[in-house]
């Protein structure tokens, strides 16, 4: 059951229909904002390279039986956060995967 409460009580109103366009996305921006805070430090790239990794997005996650079902459903949401990632700060991915890199060229 979600908590969310609908944006326009009149989908026939425009000026309803406007106000929840801009609610939304300044609900978006702020989702965007918060995912760049987190990227703005080496711990916070460092948790979500593992999230990543955790979800599989860079392999496959076909198995063979029923166990692909909830595979791709954990990549489903690791992909989800890497487009956010990727919308949020380009440059905080590409630093999340040199420093991810460094790390594990030290061993």
């Amino acid at each position: 059951m979600s908590n969310k409460k609908a944006f326009v009580g009149n989908a026939s109103d425009p000026n309803q229909i406007k106000a929840a366009k801009t609610k939304e996305e300044s609900n978006r921006d702020q989702e965007l904002n918060d995912i760049a805070h987190v990227l703005s430090s080496v711990q916070g790239r460092r948790f979500l390279w593992r999230l990543l990794g955790v979800c599989h997005v860079f392999k496959t996650s076909f198995t063979g039986n029923s166990t692909t079902f909830f595979n791709e459903g954990k990549r489903d949401i690791g992909l989800r956060v890497l487009g956010d990632i990727n919308e949020a700060s380009p440059d905080g991915y590409l630093k999340m995967m040199q420093e991810s890199k460094k790390e594990s060229e030290r061993g």
